[in-house]
């Protein structure tokens, strides 16, 4: 049996359904069990990673788990895990955690290696998929997109190597259901680097008409993204795009050593869902 937690989040519901589609006995560990209903996990429990009390239930019987890390649930994940005699773990991480550092950059990687060191310390089986920018960052970018022609934004040329979401799925289920993954940390990105520019030239491309992205003052786009966005996340995010402008994002071989082919290429994941843009 394997534990699946954010199920309904974008990695999650690809790690359930190719899961279920190899045949193998999943549960999916949910605060709303309608929600996660549809995903076609052969059950669902009601329990919270943030409510260590739920979490003895849900492991009983369970060989593995797909751990998406809630802040400060570590310490008390592994301790039920361990007590329920867990054996693997496979943990979506952060490609912004960086080893041997006495204080990570950011919050972002603050409480992604936090628990990292918990996993790490634990008597389980762990591997670590540090993810890079994910192409559902792109998502945000969709009202803009439906209403009109321009997608306005800062740092028209900030550069990410976007990940498809069903690119880390597919590592996952290679992580918790074959051997010689113990130990490892994959860092997961896509095939190639582009600028956010580029990224919405090849939305444009996926739903049959033209976009443009249209650069807006850092000062302008920080006032606007703070209205829905936590100022710590805001400050990463912009130091992030800022140094990157004008470097080539870093372009890892680890989702094809995992799984044997190469990571899907953003203009797919543009196509796969053109429809959230159009």
């Amino acid at each position: 049996m394997i534990l699946v937690t954010g199920a309904t989040g974008n990695v999650g519901r690809h790690v359930v359904r190719l899961l279920a589609e190899q045949g193998i006995a999943t549960r999916v560990l949910a605060r709303d069990p309608e929600k996660a209903a549809g995903l076609g996990a052969a059950e669902v429990v009601l329990g919270d990673l943030a409510e260590p009390g739920t979490l003895g239930p849900a492991l009983e019987g369970v060989d593995a788990v797909y751990l998406f890390p809630v802040p400060g649930s570590g310490p008390a994940f592994v301790a039920a895990a361990e007590a329920a005699g867990v054996a693997r773990v496979v943990m979506l991480s952060s490609d912004a955690v960086a080893d041997d550092v006495a204080e990570q950059a950011n919050p972002i990687a603050g409480y992604h290696a936090e628990i990292e060191a918990a996993v790490r310390g634990s008597a389980l089986e762990w591997t670590l998929l540090r993810s890079g920018h994910m192409a559902t960052n792109a998502l945000p970018w969709a009202g803009q997109t439906k209403a009109g022609g321009v997608v306005r934004g800062p740092y028209a040329e900030a550069t990410s190597a976007p990940v498809h979401e069903a690119d880390v799925a597919e590592v996952a289920v290679v992580a918790l259901t074959d051997e010689g993954h113990a130990g490892r940390v994959y860092r997961l990105t896509g095939p190639e680097s582009l600028t956010a520019a580029e990224q919405v030239e090849l939305i444009g491309k996926a739903v049959g008409r033209p976009l443009a992205y249209e650069e807006l003052p850092a000062d302008v786009a920080r006032e606007q993204m703070s209205r829905f966005i936590p100022p710590f996340i805001i400050g990463t995010l912009f130091e992030g795009w800022a140094r990157s402008v004008g470097v080539p994002a870093l372009v890892s071989s680890d989702v094809e050593t995992v799984t044997g082919r190469p990571a899907r290429a953003f203009d797919e994941w543009a196509r796969d869902r053109a429809a959230d843009f159009a």
